[in-house]
């Protein structure tokens, strides 16, 4: 039997390389699937990639409450409840120092990353509550249990999640609903382009380039390479089956190592 067999996925980020990949996963896996973004374009893209008969999208931004309502009642009349909530919407911010950080750039960081899952915490959890139970799954990142020169905003939400997410697996375990986080290192992502160009651009050697960022950064793991959105995918499918069922409260990395320590 499918390990997802029966069950439903609510995924934000869902156009995203993350989001994507573990959508395509759970409705492989027999999931009924609904993805949430803000890109239509993208969104149309990967529920006819997925199948229109297991997929199915909203357009919407998890930083305003209502339309994070909107999103988690369409689940609920598609797919009759939600039994996962894969809250995976993020954003990189800048690469600057903290005394030239825009302002308004933190803002937009910590709306998406902190708010945004908050707000899918406060209006998917009494639903879930009806169904029963469920898993819910929350993408930090290896920046949620570390520090990165140039990147306070979204070191910061990443580590203000996995406070929420225990937090959250107190209050839930009573409800039959278990919640963790998922910690990626660097994976093959849009985002991954937009940091690595960001590096060039603020490096100050006119000679540098993207791949050499690339590089550099893949150095500092030990497996000294990006991961694979798939890979993140993966251990997302095992935390939201019935497989992980005493598991919560817990910090799941998918690294390459980079946790353990410096690369070799």
């Amino acid at each position: 039997m499918a390990r997802l067999s029966g069950k439903s996925a609510l995924i934000t980020g869902g156009s995203g390389g993350i989001g994507r990949a573990a959508a395509a996963l759970f409705a492989a896996e027999g999931a009924q699937v609904v993805l949430v973004d803000l890109n239509e374009g993208l969104l149309q893209d990967a529920v006819q990639a997925i199948g229109e008969e297991v997929a199915s999208y909203v357009v919407a931004d998890t930083t305003q409450p209502e339309q994070v309502q909107r999103y988690v009642h369409t689940a609920v009349d598609r797919c009759g409840g939600i039994d996962i909530f894969l809250a995976n919407a993020g954003v990189e911010g800048a690469v600057s120092t903290i005394p030239e950080y825009p302002i308004d750039t933190f803002d937009q960081v910590m709306a998406v990353n902190v708010r945004g899952v908050w707000l899918g915490l406060k209006y998917t959890i009494p639903v879930m509550q009806e169904r029963g139970g469920g898993s819910i799954v929350i993408t930090s990142s290896a920046a949620g249990i570390q520090g990165t020169a140039g990147m306070s905003a979204y070191v910061t939400s990443k580590h203000a999640v996995i406070g929420m997410m225990r937090t959250a697996a107190l209050e839930c375990a009573p409800l039959g609903i278990r919640v963790n986080t998922v910690n990626p290192a660097p994976i093959e992502t849009r985002m991954m382009r937009s940091i690595e160009q960001m590096a060039v651009s603020g490096s100050g050697d006119a000679s540098a380039t993207v791949e050499e960022a690339k590089q550099d950064i893949a150095r500092r793991i030990p497996l000294e390479r990006y991961g694979g959105p798939e890979e993140v995918a993966n251990l997302m499918l095992f935390l939201a089956s019935d497989e992980s069922s005493f598991c919560t409260g817990g910090v799941y990395m998918v690294d390459g190592g980079r946790s353990a320590g410096p690369a070799r």
